[in-house]
């Protein structure tokens, strides 16, 4: 007999049990898929809300990096994003956001800020808006989503990142550019940054740099394609001797980072912003430098649907080139999930992972 209800694990205020609730599992509305959960990885912004420095609305079912198997799926629903079919069983992640394709934002060709945008993870649980985060058993997936189906033989440690992490990264290089032949810096060596490293790596740059204050993470980042590693106060001094830097990619948010990013880039360079996605003291940008240098910032939130399939298709490339799958360090049952956010906020693991 199948299960008719679902188990949400509900954050309510910050630092607080999560509260187990059991939900009915409906059946999949026009346009909709309803999954079974199979994995969820805790994202640095479930840890911001979870510790009070995000405001996010409450009560709600956190959790946007996950993976699942369709068990419901209307019927006017074929194919994935990719045009390959979709049917009950199917292993699939999918944006993390729903959106009407004819707004005019996404017609501008970022979807990622339509009006009304309904992100997975971010929505205040209710008695009509019920299964739409990643810490449940079930999820429901709106009309508007962009599905996309999964090999089976990779390991959902590295898969469940896909749609945050690596989706993001890889909006960050497609506003990169031609990579090809350019030296590349790499702010932060955190998931993101290490996600970064291994795309620049693999989109032809000449070198692939990182720069983090831990020593042991930018050892790690050797891994993932990195020629050098510096910490935050080598760089202006390695940069002003050596080559510069063609684009930097930050990934802290950090304003002493971004900063210096700005410093060691070449003539003509790129800086990609993708870490700024919480409150911090203004960056200081030397307006001269940025005009006389022909410097381009560019700043990223989200991703677009195209992104998605860039990063599952560099995954599927290169599960065994990088070493994603070491980044799940730790992992816990679903009804564990305030232990897990413990686990996640003691900056120990790049990502902790939730089973079902």
């Amino acid at each position: 007999m199948k299960n008719t209800t679902a188990k949400a694990m509900v954050f309510s205020e910050p630092n607080k049990e999560f509260d187990e609730k059991s939900i009915v599992i409906p059946k999949a509305n026009e346009g909709e898929i309803v999954v079974r959960i199979t994995y969820t990885t805790i994202c640095t912004s479930d840890l911001h809300t979870y510790t009070g420095r995000r405001q996010s609305p409450a009560p709600c079912i956190l959790g946007h990096e996950i993976i699942g198997t369709i068990i419901s799926i209307d019927d006017t629903i074929t194919t994935d994003y990719l045009g390959n079919s979709l049917k009950e069983g199917d292993l699939i992640t999918w944006a993390v956001y729903a959106f009407d394709k004819n707004n005019p934002m996404a017609e501008k060709g970022i979807p990622q800020k339509s009006p009304n945008l309904y992100k997975y993870g971010h929505h205040t649980l209710s008695d009509t808006d019920t299964l739409n985060g990643g810490f449940a058993t079930h999820c429901v997936l709106r009309k508007g989503t962009a599905i996309f189906k999964l090999p089976e033989n990779l390991n959902v440690k590295s898969l469940a990142p896909l749609n945050c992490t690596h989706a993001t990264i890889a909006g960050a290089m497609r506003l990169a550019g031609n990579l090809s032949d350019k030296n590349v810096l790499v702010t932060g060596a955190g998931m993101l940054g290490l996600s970064a490293c291994a795309m620049a790596k693999n989109n032809g740059a000449k070198n692939v740099y990182c720069m983090d204050i831990n020593e042991n993470r930018l050892e790690l980042s050797k891994s993932f394609g990195v020629n050098r590693t510096l910490t935050s106060n080598q760089a202006e001094e390695y940069f002003t001797d050596n080559d510069k830097i063609d684009v930097v990619i930050d990934t802290t948010g950090v304003p002493s980072a971004m900063e210096t990013g700005l410093s060691v880039l070449n003539i003509g360079g790129t800086a990609v912003w993708v870490g700024a996605v919480y409150n911090q003291k203004p960056t200081q940008v030397n307006a001269e430098m940025i005009v006389r240098n022909l410097i381009t910032i560019k700043g990223l939130h989200n991703y677009t649907p195209e992104d998605l399939k860039t990063a599952i298709l560099f995954l599927i490339e290169n599960h065994n080139t990088y070493p994603f799958e070491s980044l799940v360090s730790d992992e816990y049952n679903l009804n564990e999930l305030t232990t897990a956010f413990k686990a996640a906020n003691n900056g120990e693991h790049y990502r902790v992972g939730i089973k079902q």
